[in-house]
């Protein structure tokens, strides 16, 4: 039986708690931003969209992203 090793070194921590995953989910949301800046796209409704309704930042999806960004910065990574 032969397992990837990337796989089996990697640590699974779980995420609970509100806050927990609500930056989580603020993270996630940055990352398929990001790829949507780049030209991906996805079915259904696009992170631009989410994003701009959930924090209300204005702009075109650069714009939006480095809003994100400095907020993710502010609020997420900066509390650590």
């Amino acid at each position: 039986m032969s397992q990837n090793s990337a796989v089996r070194d990697e640590q699974i921590q779980a995420i609970n708690g509100r806050e927990s995953i609500r930056n989580y989910r603020t993270l996630a949301l940055k990352s398929a931003l990001s790829l949507e800046v780049k030209g991906m796209k996805r079915r259904g409704r696009s992170a631009y969209a989410m994003v701009k309704d959930e924090f209300g930042f204005r702009g075109n999806k650069q714009k939006v992203l480095d809003q994100l960004q400095a907020y993710a910065d502010e609020h997420i990574l900066g509390s650590n």
